[in-house]
């Protein structure tokens, strides 16, 4: 059994998870602060990601695999494999609790038919039983962590991967279809958005272009993104561009490039403004992100 704690001072950093396709921005002002606990068993991972800020994520599971995400806040289970795809903003001071089965110990479950999970995949599966279970993976593995073992070690991921049928088992509480049905269409409506932005990135698209991309209306494009992220698509794109410009200042030393330089690439065309939005966002000013000691 192995066991690896990172204590992360930016988004970047918190993709220190091996398989999972990732992209985080942050999404909410003030200096981020996050962990990851991962612990690896056999044909088991097991990991808590923590953050204090908000943040967006877009992400695809590891090929193969089966993953059980506990959200710690709400007690939900959600279900993903290797075809989930999906963009949300988490809450501020989020923790999340995960089993990701891997592809051989997948195939060892004969009593698992995955065909019967579609319709439980990206969906919040709320009971009792998932509440206790996730806070009770994330007790036993920060006690794990720190040299403590609450559990034996030898059967364990057996015993994880039975607790999480079980639960599946478990009467839980699900949105009506009809939510369900506009979960999915918000879904593919991001989705759509992303990949046009990602196409760019450097470029600042106005509501009636992302709305256009989309396939939907202007009122129904900021209706969706509201509900959905929380921000109206405007504020996200500047939220992106200002992270992308953190990734840059963090990257060059100022002998390569200056405020100025990375605000026009990622079109802030007003280096007062950019500075303010940034500082706002990051807690501290672009220039004192360049002169970071690297």
């Amino acid at each position: 059994m192995q066991i690896q704690t990172f204590d992360t001072a930016d988004v970047d950093q918190q993709l220190a998870i091996s398989g999972w396709q990732e992209h985080y921005q942050q999404m909410s002002p003030g200096y981020f602060r996050g962990k990851v606990v991962y612990m690896q068993l056999d044909g088991i991972e097991v990991y808590e990601e923590q953050m204090n800020t908000r943040v967006e994520q877009h992400f695809h599971a590891p090929a193969g695999s089966l993953v059980f995400s506990f959200d710690t806040g709400d007690g939900s289970l959600y279900l993903l494999n290797e075809d989930s795809q999906n963009t949300w903003v988490t809450p501020q001071n989020y923790k999340e609790v995960a089993v990701v089965i891997g592809p051989q110990y997948l195939k060892q479950l004969d009593c698992l038919n995955l065909s019967n999970l579609d319709g439980m995949l990206l969906t919040p599966l709320v009971s009792r039983q998932s509440q206790v279970f996730g806070h009770w993976l994330s007790s036993t593995l920060q006690r794990l962590a720190v040299g403590q073992s609450p559990v034996p070690e030898a059967g364990l991921a057996q015993q994880l991967v039975d607790d999480c049928l079980y639960i599946l088992d478990c009467p839980s509480q699900t949105p009506d279809l009809a939510s369900l049905k506009h979960r999915a269409h918000d879904r593919r409506l991001i989705q759509r958005v992303f990949d046009l932005v990602m196409a760019s990135p450097q470029e600042h698209f106005n509501v009636l272009q992302l709305a256009n991309g989309a396939g939907v209306s202007v009122r129904q494009l900021q209706q969706r993104f509201t509900s959905s992220i929380g921000v109206s698509p405007s504020q996200w794109q500047r939220l992106r561009r200002l992270n992308f410009a953190r990734r840059d200042l963090l990257r060059k030393v100022p002998a390569e490039t200056t405020v100025a330089e990375v605000a026009m690439r990622w079109s802030f065309w007003h280096l007062g403004r950019f500075s303010q939005a940034y500082y706002q966002l990051f807690g501290e000013l672009p220039s004192r992100t360049l002169l970071r000691p690297r």
